[in-house]
């Protein structure tokens, strides 16, 4: 398997030394000991933000820019891009438009990524004038700017996981199928693949809304859901199985945090995949709030068991909208945690298209991760449990698609 080039750009040990006359503008969101956050910037590339610790530097304090394949040809000719920082007091936020915080100063930092693909690189590392002139005190920023190779190998579901599609390595314009997976289920329900407004007069497997008899008819859970991932060679590599059901909470047709439907990831320990070991556990539920969002929570099994999980990941993404589900271990210094992954930095990211939306996932995997085709196989089994919880989180007042059952008799009751 060759890895295509991606680039990781780390600005990290963020600090701010302000003068004794500086005073942060407004109480704001953040404790006295952080009043401050500054807002980095990259040509071409989403601005970020981040909260600006008073000195000392903090190694925890980090943001990363990630320049994918694209990106890298994108800037072949013209290398060198500046990033800005800017810095400001207050609260982060706009109120009717206005930036809420005050500009304190910025700077600038030329980064040259001519062979960045291959070595490393520091392009800042020290503190830096946030402005003021003569002998004025003025506030100073603390930050390192370095790059470093990150390649990924980048794999693609030819069709929605509850389809059991083919899996395709990508690399360049090469597609190069790896993987298959098989989706086994037993509840009948409605996928998100289809438009909101899908006419079912002519398709009378479908039903968009139902009322509060027919959904007690069906049943208030989603359960039994499983995915296998295969190799080229028919052997099965990895698993996600739903062990525990997805039902809404009393009184509402969606599952909610305090009971979330979870599933286990299953790497090979025997011939029979009910013998397999559990090598994750993902936890999924649908957020309320002005945001409509999948709520998720990943971690990592031990070899204790089931109650010793190292969570990894955490967050919640638009289920309109979809997002990208990302496991990034910057700074976290933990004993077990080193033992179960061989590397901090970036893990994995995988793709997730909202409601009304084919979702064919794209997973991007470090190389420091990846021994074997079976390795790759986990977070394949990963990507798919979490697109497949966008499915199994969908209002209960809806129903999904026979994909999602054995009992294909519902489709027309």
């Amino acid at each position: 398997m060759d890895p295509c080039p991606f680039v990781r750009l780390i600005i990290e040990s963020l600090s701010l030394n302000l003068p004794s006359a500086t005073k942060p503008a407004g109480s704001g969101i953040h404790p006295s000991a952080t009043p401050c956050y500054a807002k980095l910037k990259i040509k071409n590339f989403p601005s970020q933000i981040s909260l600006l610790p008073l000195e000392p530097p903090s190694e925890y304090s980090a943001v990363d820019f990630h320049l994918d394949p694209a990106a890298l040809r994108r800037i072949s000719s013209k290398p060198i891009v500046t990033l800005r920082v800017s810095v400001f007091t207050g609260r982060m936020g706009r109120t009717c438009g206005v930036t809420c915080g005050r500009l304190l100063g910025s700077v600038q930092v030329c980064v040259n990524l001519a062979g960045a693909q291959s070595r490393g690189c520091v392009y800042q590392n020290g503190w830096m004038k946030l402005g003021g002139s003569g002998g004025e005190p003025v506030a100073r920023l603390h930050m390192t700017v370095r790059s470093e190779p990150d390649p990924r190998f980048v794999f693609q579901f030819g069709g929605e996981p509850q389809c059991s599609p083919v899996v395709f390595q990508i690399q360049g314009n090469i597609r190069q199928p790896v993987l298959s997976c098989k989706f086994s289920a037993d509840r009948n329900n409605r996928s998100r693949s289809l438009p909101s407004d899908f006419n079912t007069t002519n398709n009378r497997g479908w039903m968009r809304t139902l009322s509060g008899g027919e959904i007690n008819k069906i049943g208030r859970e989603r359960k039994g859901w499983m995915i296998t991932v295969y190799d080229l060679s028919g052997s099965a590599v990895a698993a996600a199985s739903m062990v525990t059901p997805f039902v809404p909470s009393p009184n509402s047709d969606r599952v909610s945090r305090s009971n979330p439907g979870a599933w286990l990831i299953l790497r090979p320990n025997g011939v029979s995949i009910s013998s397999w070991k559990p090598w994750g556990r993902l936890e999924a539920w649908r957020e309320r709030g002005s945001v409509d969002g999948l709520g998720y929570k990943f971690e990592l099994i031990t070899d204790v068991g089931l109650t010793s999980g190292i969570p990894i990941a955490e967050g919640t993404m638009s289920v309109k909208k979809g997002g990208k589900f990302c496991i990034d271990i910057n700074s976290r210094k933990d004993s077990a945690l080193s033992l179960l992954l061989p590397s901090r930095g970036f893990v994995m990211q995988s793709s997730v298209e909202g409601e009304g939306k084919v979702s064919k996932p794209v997973v991007q995997v470090g190389v420091e991760h990846v021994t074997c085709m079976a390795d790759a196989a986990l977070f394949v089994a990963l990507s798919a449990a979490i697109d497949l919880s966008m499915d199994a989180c969908h209002l209960f007042s809806h129903k999904l698609r026979k994909e999602f059952s054995h009992d294909e008799q519902d489709l027309f009751t």
